[in-house]
């Protein structure tokens, strides 16, 4: 079997929380814990700009911090261009801006690795909704789908579709769970994936 993957970028493919960590701080200008904000950010950013009470107009401001920072401040996790490298094929459905996300990719000359990138500008409905996963299912006969919060694992699952959870053990039923690409590579080799 090939290893046809469905990546979620935030989280996933680069530590962007951190940095979204900071831009929240910066504009609640609360003293509250960096983990607490994070908590809520691994939920999605819809639930914490909820939580938070942010008024559009943070919103704004958050994502205009987002778009002037340089894609360097979004860290690659280790080991895993060496997964994108051996997979058969690669797409990304993110929250994000597919602008953005592609502006990061070229500066790591991660682009080529993907066949296909969903953001929001493509109107597809927000996970867990599977729209955007059936339409990559349907071009790219998607076999693995690797998240770092459950609702990017959820429309997989409803698909009858391989879930692997990223440095996320409170996820539940996932079909493996990896802290590390290193252990991803192991895994999908005592599977039989071909990579």
């Amino acid at each position: 079997m090939n290893a046809n993957i469905l990546w979620d970028f935030d989280g996933t493919l680069v530590d962007s929380y951190r940095v979204f960590v900071r831009m929240f701080k910066r504009v609640i200008e609360e003293h509250i814990h960096e983990d607490e904000i994070m908590k809520h950010l691994k939920i999605s950013f819809t639930h914490a700009v909820k939580y938070y009470g942010l008024s559009q107009q943070q919103i704004d401001q958050i994502l205009e911090m987002e778009r002037s920072l340089h894609p360097s401040k979004y860290q690659p996790f280790p080991g895993v261009e060496e997964v994108l490298q051996r997979a058969n094929c690669n797409c990304i459905v993110t929250h994000n801006s597919k602008q953005e996300v592609i502006r990061i990719l070229e500066h790591y000359g991660w682009l080529n690795y993907f066949s296909e990138i969903i953001g929001w500008e493509d109107g597809f409905p927000k996970k867990p909704n599977s729209e955007a996963y059936i339409h990559m299912h349907k071009k790219h006969s998607i076999n693995l789908v690797v998240g770092d919060r459950e609702l990017d694992l959820l429309p997989a699952k409803k698909l009858g579709i391989t879930t692997c959870a990223f440095q996320n053990l409170a996820i539940q039923g996932a079909d493996y769970y990896i802290h590390s690409y290193r252990q991803f590579l192991h895994i999908m080799k005592e599977k039989s994936l071909q990579m």
